[in-house]
């Protein structure tokens, strides 16, 4: 587990705008913990489309692959409640051959509080076999475009 003050946001080049809505909390008022891996989600699936768009990666997202999740974790440091406004900033933090690693950083936008962060790891599979295959070069060589 990471402490909030090992967190630099300026290590983040994407960053999603979530606002919490009425569904979404318990009955204690407070942000349901299974959401944020919703927001998790909505922020990689965010990051991956924008590395698509921006560098043109026809190879990674086509109709033989595809990318599923692996593995998810989050660690909650202060709760969220109904309309907080959240920043959740994500990077890839690491690549392997056929897989790759997310951080995520929830921020509360008006406190500026970090409140939860998180990680995944995606595996790049097959369509046909259903098995992992490598991740094409043009993805890393975009992902270390983008977040260097």
């Amino acid at each position: 587990m990471k402490y909030k003050k090992d967190f630099n946001l300026n290590e983040y080049h994407h960053q999603i705008n979530e606002t919490v809505k009425f569904h979404e909390v318990d009955l204690m008022g407070v942000l349901n913990n299974a959401v944020y891996f919703n927001y998790f989600e909505d922020a990689r699936i965010s990051y991956v489309k924008q590395l698509v768009d921006k560098f043109n990666l026809k190879k990674f997202m086509n109709k033989s692959s595809y990318i599923i999740m692996a593995h998810n974790d989050c660690d909650y440091f202060e709760p969220a409640v109904f309309e907080d406004e959240l920043i959740i900033h994500s990077k890839i933090v690491e690549i392997n051959n056929s897989s790759f690693k997310l951080s995520h950083i929830v921020q509360n936008e008006h406190s500026g509080k970090i409140i939860a962060a998180g990680s995944g790891v995606v595996v790049h599979f097959d369509t046909e076999t259903k098995k992992p295959i490598p991740l094409p070069k043009e993805f890393s060589d975009a992902v270390n475009l983008f977040e260097n």
